[in-house]
């Protein structure tokens, strides 16, 4: 294992950074990076992040660093002769102020993301929730990367002639600039249910069948398959069904994946040629892959020069400017190029117009979302229901003499809160839904107590009991196909298991590498030789896959709701309550309602505080609370 220190520069704040509000990243030991004959950036899960986080010094730089950072890769390419592809796997929109605070959203996103020339680019799952964003995919995205989106099993409805076509082509063959090396790249989805109605996801293993796939895969010029997918790279069907289908045909063939949507670092083996790289979410992470001993178009026709075989190798690189000059060889004079530099003025810009800096308060600690056990002082969502929640819907304040049980999902929260500022940003990372909140009256308590047990999969009652009963009674009216086939991996759902959609698997985790042998810890001004929290990963490669040493962080399990009662008589037990939770959730209350003897109905139920989402109610009530 090789590990370097970084030189120690003088750190003025935010002087290094992009962006003038983001923190100045630390100096941390390093791991280097196993550059190879064809090597690969990959990108996943950036949900508009491409700011950059401005609130955590390891994440800092943004995509106009990030562009830099690839063309001084694709210099070093050029110079010694191997090859460099940058990969895409969906998810870009949505999570972020720079995207959700525009109106139409996305105004300024687009433009960003597009001055970053990606070699192999895919769809998320976000980017069909909505008929529009879908409709930016077809519009804009495609287009700013024509011969590089892929939808191997995407459809879309042509928003001008109606007629259902593929988003783009379902796969490309090309051959490598500098080492001919012949690829066959696909771009594929999950299987995916919860997508606007403009747009037609094709199961996966229905896709394998079709005659463009076959063709594709018996294809017999081909050095490697390259699958670029918004699948998880571990414990996944599609994934499985693709490599399967590969090797039926193609034995040895090598073949790498990139994949994503679990938001988390992962690297699988399938077999010894055949590779799965994740790279986390939310721009935390660039993941670097290579692959060297790979078969070249030119040596695949003299037996006497074919390589032994291929090697694979991966890093995950902290998104931060002290890791990018170490990994190019540059400093804060060498490293940033006009192009990069113009992105990040692109960015600055957009988040001037937004008012993303303005600040609505303060806040007086960190609150974690997976970071902190629940129930805890420092658990964001303890917070939300122990203050948040019972201030925004008080009884007395709304006007109304009847008691309340308020049931919120977990997962409609998708970020920490750090201590200090609490901007307009800080609004869309933490609750970017839009989603408002109803309410059923006059509810039997008996009946409403025993939901929250049944969404949190608790007690002899469980949502897997609520999904077999919906299936039984079709009469229900908001129980139809798009209830039972419900995503479990939609970004509001957080089915207890050990993929969520935020970094919750300690499994990937694996102990603190705080002394590695042989690696020297220089005293320096900016540091006291103690390493910083962060990823510390263990996966199919090992457990030196991060390019960054850090202090391991745990991650907790958390229930898929919560709930909180007002205006509840001490001591007493009321008959009959108001019943409130977050819209997103009113197939599942409502289906539990039923489950439990209520016959209740959409039409029963009725608008509360004027719809206000999430988003909204935590704002006011930061500003209200929260004084700088």
């Amino acid at each position: 294992m090789v590990v370097r220190f970084l030189a120690s520069v003088v750190l003025v704040h935010g002087a290094l950074c992009a962006q003038p509000s983001a923190p100045s990243p630390i100096p941390a030991p390093l791991r280097e990076l196993p550059w190879g004959q064809l090597n690969f950036l990959h990108t996943t899960d950036t949900h508009g992040w491409h700011g950059g986080h401005l609130q955590e010094p390891q994440y800092s730089a943004d995509w106009g660093d990030y562009i830099a950072f690839a063309k001084h890769f694709r210099d070093r390419a050029d110079a010694d002769g191997s090859d460099l592809l940058l990969i895409d796997s969906g998810d870009r929109v949505e999570g972020n102020g720079l995207y959700d605070a525009s109106n139409p959203k996305g105004k300024y996103t687009f433009d960003i993301i597009k001055e970053q020339h990606i070699d192999i680019i895919v769809s998320g799952n976000h980017e069909l929730y909505l008929r529009n964003s879908s409709d930016n995919e077809y519009f804009r995205t495609v287009p700013d990367y024509k011969g590089h989106y892929l939808a191997s099993n995407l459809d879309i409805y042509n928003p001008d002639s109606g007629k259902l076509e593929p988003l783009a082509p379902r796969f490309k063959k090309f051959t490598t600039k500098n080492q001919g090396i012949r690829i066959v790249a696909f771009g594929f989805l999950y299987d995916f249910h919860g997508n606007a109605n403009n747009t037609v996801v094709t199961p996966v293993e229905d896709s394998l069948k079709e005659e463009w796939f076959q063709d594709a895969i018996h294809d017999r010029d081909v050095d490697l398959f390259l699958i670029a997918g918004h699948i998880p790279v571990r414990d996944s069907k599609e994934t499985t069904n693709i490599y399967k289908a590969i090797r039926d045909v193609h034995w040895d063939t090598p073949i790498q994946f990139f994949g994503g949507h679990f938001h988390i670092r992962d690297y699988a083996k399938y077999d010894r040629k055949a590779y799965g790289l994740a790279s986390g979410r939310y721009m935390e992470t660039i993941g670097f892959q290579s692959i060297s001993g790979l078969t070249t178009n030119e040596e695949s026709t003299n037996v006497t020069t074919k390589r032994a075989g291929p090697t694979f190798a991966r890093r995950y690189i902290d998104n931060n400017l002290f890791s990018m000059y170490h990994h190019t060889g540059t400093n804060s004079s060498t490293f940033r190029t006009e192009h990069g530099k113009n992105v990040s003025s692109m960015i600055t810009h957009a988040r001037k117009e937004l008012y993303l800096d303005k600040t609505y308060g303060c806040a007086p600690q960190d609150l974690w979302l997976n970071r902190a056990p629940y129930p805890a002082n420092d658990s964001i969502l303890t917070w939300l229901e122990n203050e948040v929640l019972p201030d925004s819907f008080d009884v007395k304040a709304a006007g109304s003499v009847a008691p309340r049980v308020i049931i919120t999902n977990s997962g409609a929260m998708r970020f920490d809160i750090f201590s200090g500022p609490f901007t307009i940003d800080t609004t869309f990372l933490i609750s970017p839904f839009t989603s408002g909140f109803r309410y059923i009256p006059a509810v039997p308590y008996s009946s409403a107590r025993q939901v929250l047990a049944l969404l949190n999969n608790q007690g002899p009652i469980s949502l897997q009991d609520l999904v077999a009963f919906s299936k039984a009674h079709p009469d229900v009216e908001t129980t139809g196909d798009k209830m039972t086939q419900l995503d479990p991996h939609h970004p509001q759902i957080n089915v207890p298991t050990r993929w969520e959609t935020s970094i919750t698997s300690t499994k990937r985790f694996g102990p603190s590498l705080q002394n590695p042998v042989g690696v020297h810890y220089p005293s320096t001004p900016d540091s006291d030789n103690q390493l910083l929290p962060g990823y510390t990963t263990v996966d199919d490669g090992g457990n030196d896959g991060d390019d960054t040493l850090h202090v391991p962080i745990r991650f907790y399990d958390v229930p898929n709701c919560i709930a909180t009662n007002i205006g509840f008589s001490t001591g007493a037990t009321p008959d009959t309550v108001d019943l409130v939770y977050n819209q997103f959730i009113e197939r599942w209350i409502l289906l539990a309602l039923r489950y439990l003897g209520e016959k209740y109905e959409q039409s029963d139920t009725r608008e509360i505080l004027e719809g206000k989402s999430l988003t909204e109610i935590i704002s006011d009530w930061v500003a209200s609370h929260w004084q700088c």
